[in-house]
């Protein structure tokens, strides 16, 4: 509970911030933007449809795009835990008619793949995390005969390597928040990835897959409904929205501390009046209540950082499961 709200205060005051800096910007944005937008904007989003990204992006671009007088049109391009996707951003023209908006999935990629044809840092403009979503263990209860993270935990380790668990794609924060389980516990779980959360969940449920390392924005309403198991949630506490979920200390994995965020970069080269314009929409755009209870409902955190503080966080996640993939001897197959 003190996670969220320490979380909650520092965006609110990040927010105050973005409002009291608009009017200095004002002048400079509105010289840079004569003719901008000129049509139609592009988010790439390089995930499959019906995936975490979706959930966040179509309706933050409904909003924006109102705000901004256009429409905002979402570009599926998935395949590769979203590299195919954010290499095709990579090339775009840096004019402000196109964004890539993605996950923390990008910051794992560049250990996972040895030969992107892109990078993170150099080739976008970070813009804004948007949300937060804690990781949670989904199991499907007609495959999986246990009740509790602790049974869950007894039950792998005496069957090493009968369970699967499905991820939205190889090098993805589903597949690495996984193997952090397995070394964190000892244990054999085989890893089975698809294109993108919404294939993987679609096959969990019709129980064609035993498990998932999931976003709670993608498990929260089958968890809800019965037609999964929560077992526990990877944050330092329990999450407001499951009281009864252990966390991660609770069942002995205090190190298994897993978000699946999401983000929107611009390409690199695009105009900085136009990258600060672009972040104070979607700063307005989370503050309404219509984005809000979208959020709320999908247990996240509202975003809003800073471009600084979003570089920052790339930066650190980078690191972070550069280390797990090392231990992990994580290879595409």
């Amino acid at each position: 509970m003190a996670f969220r709200t320490r979380t909650t205060r520092r965006i609110a005051l990040k927010v105050g911030f973005a409002a009291a800096l608009a009017p200095s910007l004002a002048p400079a944005i509105s010289r840079a933007q004569q003719g901008w937008p000129s049509g139609p904007i592009t988010w790439i989003n390089p995930f499959p449809a019906g995936g975490g990204t979706d959930v966040f992006a179509r309706p933050l671009a409904a909003q924006v795009g109102e705000q901004l007088g256009v429409q905002i049109i979402i570009d599926n391009k998935g395949g590769a835990g979203g590299t195919v996707g954010a290499s095709q951003a990579a090339k775009m023209k840096p004019d402000g008619q196109t964004f890539l908006v993605g996950a923390v999935h990008h910051t794992i990629a560049p250990s996972i793949y040895k030969s992107l044809d892109y990078d993170l840092e150099k080739n976008f403009e970070p813009i804004t995390m948007v949300a937060l979503v804690p990781q949670v263990i989904s199991i499907n209860p007609n495959r999986v005969p246990v009740k509790t993270a602790a049974e869950f935990i007894e039950y792998v380790k005496k069957n090493p390597g009968k369970l699967n668990y499905a991820s939205a794609g190889a090098g993805t924060a589903h597949h690495l928040a996984g193997e952090l389980f397995k070394l964190e516990t000892g244990t054999d779980i085989v890893h089975v990835p698809y294109r993108g959360a919404g294939p993987a969940m679609q096959d969990l449920l019709a129980g064609n897959a035993d498990m998932m390392f999931d976003g709670m924005g993608t498990s929260s309403q089958q968890i809800k409904t019965g037609k999964l198991l929560g077992l526990a949630v990877a944050t330092p506490q329990r999450s407001p929205e499951f009281p009864d979920m252990p966390s991660a200390p609770e069942i002995g994995v205090p190190n298994w501390i897993v978000s699946t965020w999401y983000g929107l970069w611009a390409i690199k080269g695009t105009p900085q009046p136009i990258v600060d314009r672009m972040y104070q929409e979607i700063v307005k755009a989370l503050q309404t209540p219509r984005l809000q209870a979208i959020w709320k409902e999908q247990t996240a955190l509202v975003g809003g950082e800073t471009p600084q503080e979003f570089a920052k966080r790339i930066r650190a996640e980078i690191e972070k499961w550069h280390k797990v993939v090392e231990a992990a001897g994580v290879k595409l197959d």
